[in-house]
């Protein structure tokens, strides 16, 4: 376990270094490119519904004590509401231009969704390994809290395998019972949903996303199990090292959640 400690601590000086490297843009760039980057998203087949955007350190539903601020739909109809069409994204894009927005999930693709530092050290031996990864997002990654982001993983869906037993809601993958298994690991499949870039999350300044592409959804989505091995071992030496440094352990909630 100590080489792997050791790894994880020159993955954190590598993400302090990547994050550094990013350009700063400002709110004119950011707004100019938002309608593409949501358009690209769409143009790979994921579709998109309006979300909840940041007003300082609060949420835009205005909710006391909104427990996903900034990072759900504005509409409960949001499954149904979801689309790739690209008229109706424009519309959106144009009529609510703080909106962030979501993909659903578990119709054209499902989001592996780990702590960053363990998904850049998973990403790395992946790509060492000579393994298609799909795209990859980075999302709470400001450079003054690298140490709280998580790294989304795009791949197929699973689609409903023919044994019901093998399959589990997303509302159920990071349940207390689970978590030891597969510490901090979220599957996000049918019947939720992630952010997409660019967003922006509470506290943000608005002159940089804290929620941005590292791979872009240019790169077709590969079958999840072809990632899951790598990503669960990366969660587990992160847990260990998180452990080790008397951290307590990410149990926090994934979404969706009630609203």
């Amino acid at each position: 376990m100590g080489d792997g400690i050791g790894r994880y601590r020159g993955t954190e000086s590598k993400l302090a270094q990547w994050l550094r490297r990013r350009p700063k843009r400002s709110a004119a760039d950011v707004e100019n490119d938002r309608e593409n980057a949501l358009l690209a998203v769409a143009a790979a087949g994921m579709p998109l519904a309006p979300a909840a955007y940041p007003v300082g350190y609060r949420c835009s539903c205005e909710r006391i004590g909104c427990p996903t601020p900034a990072r759900h739909p504005v509409s409960f109809a949001w499954q149904t509401q979801s689309t790739t069409d690209r008229a109706q994204i424009e519309r959106w894009a144009r009529n609510e231009p703080e909106a962030n927005f979501v993909t659903a999930t578990g119709m054209v693709h499902d989001v592996l969704d780990v702590p960053l530092a363990a998904g850049q050290a998973a990403l790395d031996r992946l790509l060492a390994e000579g393994v298609d990864v799909g795209p990859v997002a980075v999302s709470g990654a400001a450079e003054d809290r690298a140490d709280d982001g998580r790294m989304l993983f795009f791949t197929a869906t699973r689609g409903t395998p023919e044994d019901e037993d093998e399959w589990w809601p997303c509302e159920l993958d990071c349940h207390p019972e689970t978590m030891d298994e597969h510490p901090g690991l979220r599957w996000h499949c049918r019947g939720s949903y992630v952010l997409v870039p660019p967003s922006r999350l509470p506290g943000d300044e608005g002159s940089q996303p804290v929620h941005s592409w590292l791979r872009g959804p240019e790169h077709p989505l590969p079958d999840p199990l072809n990632l899951l091995e790598t990503l669960t071992d990366a969660c587990a030496r992160h847990a260990a090292l998180r452990a080790e440094q008397g951290e307590p352990a990410e149990h926090e909630a994934a979404w969706p959640i009630g609203r």
